[in-house]
């Protein structure tokens, strides 16, 4: 079930729909943004509150964008985490897309995490590539 929300979640963002965009739907794509040191704050804190072992996650190399989709401002952001699994064993890097939305308290939304070897993280990867911001596999 879970991995069918995510694989939903980032279908959405790429944009595949079955029925005609709307016309004020804007652009997919995202104009690419530094990451400021408050950006990154905002993605790392939010990503790790998703996460089972929270304190070990390290972060690789991350990419935003920023686009407006029906009027609302986003920030799209992409990247690998990798963190501690249950077990005690070290992750390969699970690659993530979230939003945060600047003009509403730069509220974060994960919009999927997946892990490389599944297809929710090939779907993330692909979504991400789709918004123009292609991340690499670790």
């Amino acid at each position: 079930m879970r991995k069918t929300v995510l694989l939903l979640l980032a279908a959405s963002l790429c944009g595949c729909m079955a029925a005609a965009p709307r016309p004020d739907a804007g652009s997919q794509r995202v104009d690419p943004i530094p990451i400021s040191l408050a950006l990154e704050e905002i993605i790392t804190a939010g990503v790790r509150q998703h996460l089972k072992d929270p304190v070990s996650a390290k972060f690789g190399t991350m990419l935003a964008g920023v686009r407006t989709l029906n009027g609302r401002r986003e920030i799209v952001a992409c990247g690998h985490v990798d963190a501690r699994r249950p077990s005690g064993g070290s992750g390969d890097g699970e690659p993530f897309i979230a939003r945060i939305y600047p003009d509403a308290g730069n509220s974060f939304e994960l919009v999927a995490l997946g892990d490389e070897a599944s297809n929710a993280g090939l779907v993330v990867v692909g979504a991400c590539r789709s918004a123009g911001l292609p991340i690499e596999t670790p």
